[in-house]
C-alpha cells in the first residue's frame, strides 16, 4: 500500500502540452489517449487536466493495488457525484463515517440475498423479452435498460404500483441530468431556472424524494416489515454499532447512488455482451450448449471478459489527503490519482493476447483483483457488484434458454458514450429466433463462415 512520506515530490513524465489540449485529447477519447500516453511514458503518467487539475494516470497493477489498499487516512473520494447524489451518498462520505456506512450496506447484496433476487429478475426478462421480434435486426440496449431499471426499482426500492411506475418514467432521465452535472464545475451545478441542468435536477430530486418517503412509511407501516428482503426494508432495519439508524434522508441518497451506479452500466454491459459472443458462433453453441446441460462456468467466465474488454466505466479516482509514496513516485496533497480500467486490462503483462475475446481465460480462473478491475476495488469498491454479476448470470442463461441469437461477421460495433456509461454505438444489435422453431444455423455455412474471429 501506499505510504505517508516527506519525501521531495516526484512525478511520473507526461506531456506538456496546454491544459485545454489534453483535456480535449483524454476526455474525448480516453481509451486511444490513455494508451499511447502509456506507450509513450510508461505505466504511470502525470497529466494538467481541467476540472481534476494535475493527476497521474496508472494502470499497472502493483500501482494499482498500492493504492486501492491504502487506508482512507491517506487517500479518499475524488469525484463530483456525491454532490450531485447527496450528502448521505458513499460518493459523499470519507474515513470513519464511510467505512461504517459500507459496513450496514454490503450485507443485503451478498450470500443467500442474492438467491432471493435472482426470481425477481429471471421475471423482468422474461416480461421484457415477450415482446421481441424474431428474425430481424434490432437494438437489444433499450431492453437492458428496462430489465435493470426494473430489477433494481423491486429488489432495492421494494417499489410497486404507482411508485414503481412513476420512478421508471423519471429516474432515467435524472440519471442522465446528473451524470452531466457529475463532470461540470460547481459554479455550473447551481439552479439557473427550470430549464438549467441545475434546475432539472432540483425538481427531478423533489419529487424523487417524496416517493421515497412515501416507500418508507409504506415499509415501516407494512406488518411484514421484519421479514421484508428489499434493500429499503434492510437499510431501515440497520443499525450502527452505537445503535443508531441511517437518516431517512441518507437512505434516500443511498438509494438513489445504488440506482445511478447500478442501472446503466450493468445494461450496457449485457449490451456489449450480446455484441460479443453474436461475433464468436462457436462460443455461442457452446454456451447454449452448458445451459442446456445446466451448467454455468462459461458463462460466468464470458461475463468477465467481457467487462475485461469492454469496460463500461473507463477509469476511477482517488484524491491524496496527504503526500504519499506510490511506487517509485511520491505525489502530493489534493492531487488526483486516475486508475485507468481499459489501460490495466489490456496489459500483456497480465493477459495473454489481451486484444482477443477470449473467455477461456477465465475458465477455472477466476480474475485478479489488481488487474481486472470493472468495479473498482479497495475499501471503494462497488457495493452493488456482487448483484451486478447476478443480474447478468441470470440475464445470459435466460436469453440462451429461450433463443437463438444469429452470428454475424459484421465489424465489432463502436463504443458510445453516454456520459456515464460507454455503450456499444449501435446498440447492441441482435436477430434471435425463439427455440421452440428449433432454428439452428447449418454447421459449414452460416456459423462456419464465420469462424471465431477475436476482434
Amino acid at each position: 500500500m501506499a505510504q505517508a512520506t516527506s519525501d521531495p515530490v516526484r512525478l511520473p513524465p507526461g506531456p506538456r502540452t496546454p491544459k485545454l489540449v489534453q483535456g480535449l485529447q483524454f476526455f474525448s477519447s480516453r481509451r486511444a489517449a490513455v494508451g499511447d500516453l502509456t506507450r509513450r511514458y510508461g505505466s504511470a503518467v502525470t497529466l494538467n487536466l481541467p476540472v481534476f487539475g494535475k493527476a497521474v494516470v496508472i494502470s499497472e497493477p502493483a500501482l494499482v493495488k498500492d493504492l486501492f489498499t491504502t487506508g482512507s487516512d491517506l487517500v479518499g473520494r475524488a469525484t463530483n457525484l456525491g454532490a450531485v447524489l447527496g450528502p448521505g451518498s458513499t460518493f459523499s462520505l470519507d474515513g470513519d463515517e464511510h467505512r461504517e456506512r459500507r459496513k450496514l450496506l454490503v450485507p443485503p447484496f451478498h450470500g443467500k440475498r442474492m438467491q432471493g433476487y435472482e426470481a425477481i429478475v429471471e421475471e423482468e426478462v422474461m416480461r421484457e423479452i415477450a415482446g421481441w421480434p424474431e428474425g430481424v435486426e434490432f437494438e437489444t440496449l433499450p431492453s437492458m435498460m428496462h430489465i435493470t431499471l426494473n430489477a433494481i426499482l423491486r429488489t432495492v426500492f421494494g417499489a410497486e404500483g404507482a411508485a414503481f411506475d412513476e420512478l421508471r418514467e423519471q429516474l432515467p432521465k435524472a440519471v442522465v441530468v446528473g451524470s452531466r452535472l457529475a463532470v461540470m464545475p460547481k459554479f455550473f451545478r447551481r439552479d439557473f431556472g427550470p430549464r438549467s441542468p441545475g434546475g432539472a435536477m432540483r425538481r427531478y430530486r423533489h419529487r424523487y424524494d417524496e416517493i421515497v418517503d412515501s416507500l418508507i412509511t409504506d415499509a415501516r407501516n407494512d406488518p411484514a416489515f421484519e421479514e421484508r428482503p428489499d434493500v429499503l426494508s434492510l437499510m431501515l432495519r440497520a443499525r450502527y454499532e452505537d445503535g443508531s439508524a441511517i437518516s431517512d434522508r441518507h437512505i434516500a441518497d443511498e438509494l438513489l447512488t445504488l440506482l445511478t451506479a447500478g442501472h446503466e452500466t450493468t445494461a450496457t454491459t449485457l449490451a456489449w455482451l450480446i455484441e460479443r459472443v453474436r461475433r464468436h458462433p462457436q462460443l455461442l453453441e457452446r454456451l447454449t450448449a452448458e445451459v442446456d446441460a445446466d451448467g454455468s462456468e462459461l458463462q460466468q467466465a464470458t461475463i468477465w471478459e467481457v467487462q475485461r474488454t469492454r469496460p463500461v466505466i473507463d477509469g476511477t479516482s482517488r484524491l491524496t489527503l496527504q503526500r504519499i509514496r506510490l511506487g517509485e513516485w511520491v505525489i502530493p496533497e489534493k492531487h488526483v490519482v486516475i486508475v485507468s480500467i481499459a489501460g490495466a486490462h489490456a496489459r500483456r503483462d497480465r493477459f495473454d493476447d489481451p486484444s482477443a475475446f477470449d473467455p477461456d481465460r477465465f475458465v477455472g480462473n477466476p480474475p485478479d483483483n489488481y488487474a481486472w478491475i470493472p468495479f473498482g476495488g479497495g475499501f471503494r469498491r462497488c457495493i452493488g457488484a456482487a448483484f451486478a454479476n447476478m443480474e447478468m448470470r441470470v440475464t445470459l442463461r435466460t436469453l440462451l434458454r429461450e433463443f437463438r441469437f444469429e452470428p454475424t461477421n459484421a465489424p465489432g460495433e463502436a463504443y458510445h458514450s453516454r456520459g456515464i456509461a460507454n455503450a456499444p454505438g449501435d446498440g447492441g444489435l441482435a436477430v434471435v429466433h425463439r427455440r421452440s422453431d428449433a432454428w439452428l444455423p447449418t454447421v459449414g455455412t452460416t456459423a462456419g463462415a464465420l469462424g471465431s474471429s477475436t476482434s
